[in-house]
């Protein structure tokens, strides 16, 4: 004996059984809409679309160079309790990966070594580090960069913020310019 479909009672059953096929069609079809987004990050961290969005340049730091680069062409992030965060990436010269012994990156001109700032991490051929930016930096500031070498040298120089990451100096302006 075979029971004959029957139509569900209940408003919820009743628009499930209408429009089941639509519904799950929209569940194949939204995640595919942020694939593009997904797709360009994925070519940003592989290094298929080189060290990041925007690249600022070489930089020479004493005997040695690197390339900078912003890792996302937008406004600083806020990260919580550590506050507002820009993340950069970097690539040492070739002739300088053995030498170099660690590379550092901050907002202003470090007093020592011991505050030079937020460590490059990674590979020589693509290192990241996130700074920290206050909200009361100057639209003149510089971000300079500290490198430290196997033989115990210390090289430093710096680069206008404005050409490091225009994103954050206009995101500074509109903070209001404190002092």
């Amino acid at each position: 004996m075979s029971k004959a479909a029957t139509m569900p009672t209940t408003t919820l059953g009743r628009f499930w059984h209408k429009w089941r096929f639509h519904l799950n069609i929209l569940l194949v079809i939204i995640p595919l809409a942020f694939m593009p987004k997904y797709f360009h990050q994925v070519a940003l961290f592989r290094d298929d679309s080189g060290l990041g969005e925007r690249e600022a340049g070489e930089v020479q730091v004493g005997p040695w160079s690197l390339r900078l680069a912003e890792l996302f062409e937008e406004p600083p992030r806020l990260e919580g309790p550590a506050g507002y965060m820009k993340s950069f990436n970097a690539a040492l010269c070739a002739a300088c990966i053995n030498e170099v012994k660690a590379t550092y990156l901050r907002i202003g001109k470090p007093r020592s070594l011991r505050a030079a700032g937020a460590i490059f991490f990674g590979s020589p051929y693509r290192m990241g580090a996130s700074v920290p930016i206050p909200a009361r930096t100057k639209a003149d500031a510089e971000l300079w960069i500290t490198m430290e070498g196997w033989d115990g040298s210390m090289h430093q120089a710096s680069i206008p913020l404005a050409q490091a990451s225009p994103a954050t100096l206009i995101w500074l302006n509109r903070q209001g310019g404190k002092p």
